[in-house]
């Protein structure tokens, strides 16, 4: 059976037509879908019973089962997810003052295999169909009644991996009969896949784009991910610049701090150079150990050094703040013990 929300509205509405149905019944379905958040068609009362039933018969809600939740005491929830054919992905809500944003998967496993990642080691098997990465954000909202205001793709897998079903779940997330995310609270984080960076900039998508950057140099960012072996700093950070031309987006730089690899002045003088005159924000990440990883957290004096030294030095810096980390929140980390 297909899933229903893997349809755009449009696709829905050539579904519809190919059943002997009117098209406008797609709008009322996505009403029932991203509105209402129903769990069955029998609720989508102002359709006809024969058409409810022509529903039933074709396609499915797509629900996910819970299979674990794991609550901090900061209130951040992280969530294993049955995605129906038995494997499972990870979601994390996290609650700001500003709002709650959930952090997706788009793929089951991913094949980037950066060192510093929960996620490494966990086989890919396949992509994420939109339907899949929307149904996170249902079933989270379902589960604690509460609204989600931003969506992060920095979930398990590499989002331009999948990039024509991430993508298409933008669209739905943002338009105004789907889940109303405005385009600005949703943002993609990439490797640094540089050809889809560059099809980005064509989408006219004002969603955010983050770049995994991590390292200076390309002898140490090949090390941390193996990603710049094919696609190396210069080459990424050249296609960074066109983004922002094309887009007049700013790019946010994730950063992430690793102890004695690095987190020295040194690094963050290099970082300087190579980010000098971009429109763009480093968000700078305390690293999260994992299991049998080989990098470990920097220490705080050296992370608030190298954030004051960007901002002294025009470049905008901010430290992440640390939410779950009671309850494996590193990317990856509940899977690999659960499955």
């Amino acid at each position: 059976m297909k899933n229903i929300k893997d349809y755009s509205l449009e696709e829905l509405k050539e579904e519809l037509k190919e059943l002997g149905e009117k098209p406008f019944r797609a709008e009322q379905i996505f009403q029932w879908l991203y509105k209402e958040k129903v769990k069955s068609f029998d609720e989508m009362t102002n359709l006809s019973l024969p058409l409810r039933e022509k529903l039933e018969r074709y396609y499915t809600l797509g629900h996910f089962k819970i299979m674990k939740k794991q609550e901090s005491k900061d209130g951040t929830i992280k969530y294993l997810f049955d995605v129906l054919d038995g494997n499972a992905i990870e979601t994390v809500l996290m609650r700001y003052h500003h709002g709650n944003s959930l952090c997706v998967s788009s793929q089951i496993g991913c094949k980037m295999g950066c060192k510093f990642c929960a996620s490494t080691g966990i086989n890919f098997i396949r992509n994420l169909t939109k339907g899949e990465i929307i149904e996170q954000i249902l079933s989270v909202e379902q589960d604690t009644g509460e609204k989600i205001n931003n969506v992060v793709f920095m979930g398990i897998g590499e989002p331009f991996d999948n990039y024509e079903n991430v993508v298409n779940a933008i669209k739905i997330m943002n338009h105004s009969k789907g889940l109303n995310i405005g385009a600005r609270h949703i943002s993609i984080s990439t490797s640094g896949l540089v050809p889809k960076i560059n099809q980005l900039a064509e989408e006219n998508i004002q969603c955010t784009l983050s770049i995994s950057l991590h390292a200076t140099n390309n002898q140490k960012r090949s090390k941390m991910m193996p990603v710049n072996q094919r696609y190396p700093i210069e080459e990424l950070l050249q296609s960074c610049r066109n983004y922002i031309i094309k887009t007049n987006r700013r790019i946010s730089f994730e950063y992430a701090l690793a102890k004695d690899n690095n987190d020295h002045i040194e690094d963050a003088k290099e970082l300087v150079h190579l980010l000098k005159g971009m429109l763009c924000h480093v968000n700078l990440i305390p690293i999260n150990k994992i299991e049998n990883g080989q990098f470990v957290k920097s220490t705080n004096e050296n992370i608030i050094k190298f954030r004051d030294y960007l901002n002294e030095q025009g470049i905008v810096a901010t430290i992440r703040r640390e939410l779950g980390s009671d309850i494996d929140a590193a990317c990856g980390q509940l899977r690999r013990k659960n499955l």
